[in-house]
């Protein structure tokens, strides 16, 4: 049997809410891997308008192969940034008027840089990310986290800000995993593979 198509925007026809999102986001500064999916009930295909926000650029927002991003999964960019150096925070300039005059005071404020998803990740109903995250292959972002700092491979983290809970696998079988990076398989050879890749064992997927 074929692989599944990674360009259909709805893998699961009788299921809306599922798209795949390498075939609903547009935006040249967002790349997203094969079989990343997004789930939600009301808007799944407005993901980039509705999840990423405040987009101005050039950060990009980088996630990988296989991510599970459940509902409400939010990424905020540096666009979101204010000035703090001053007595006020308010961005005076993209209120229009005379303010504009001023826009030179908000342009080229500090970003921490994109922000990037591994592969393989799982994000819980309503995850926040911060910008300039990194979050390794493997990880698993619980319901409701506030990501402000990287997330280690296979690490599992949680809460506001989100903490490491522990990590899935020893940092040897972790180095293993890495090793393999199956997500990198060509996709015949994962669909030949499925059962091991979700319920085997590390010597299976090195074999």
């Amino acid at each position: 049997m074929d692989a599944p198509d990674p360009n259909v925007v709805h893998p699961m026809p009788e299921a809306e809410r599922v798209v795949l999102l390498k075939a609903v986001v547009k935006s040249p500064l967002i790349d997203v891997g094969d079989y990343s999916y997004y789930d939600d009930p009301r808007d799944p295909v407005g993901f980039e308008t509705n999840n990423v926000l405040y987009h101005y650029g050039p950060e990009r927002l980088r996630i990988g192969k296989y991510c599970a991003l459940g509902e409400g999964t939010t990424f905020i960019m540096n666009g979101a940034n204010h000035r703090m150096d001053g007595p006020s925070t308010f961005p005076f300039p993209i209120m229009g008027g005379a303010w504009a005059e001023h826009f030179d005071l908000i342009t080229g404020l500090p970003g921490r840089g994109d922000t990037v998803v591994g592969n393989d990740v799982w994000f819980g109903y309503r995850s926040l990310v911060m910008p300039g995250v990194t979050i390794g292959d493997g990880a698993i972002i619980a319901s409701g986290a506030v990501v402000v700092d990287d997330v280690p491979p296979y690490g599992i983290v949680g809460g506001n800000p989100a903490n490491l809970i522990r990590r899935r696998f020893s940092d040897e079988d972790v180095e293993r995993l890495l090793a393999t990076a199956w997500w990198d398989w060509p996709v015949e050879r994962v669909t030949a593979n499925v059962r091991a890749i979700m319920a085997g064992s590390i010597e299976e997927l090195e074999r």
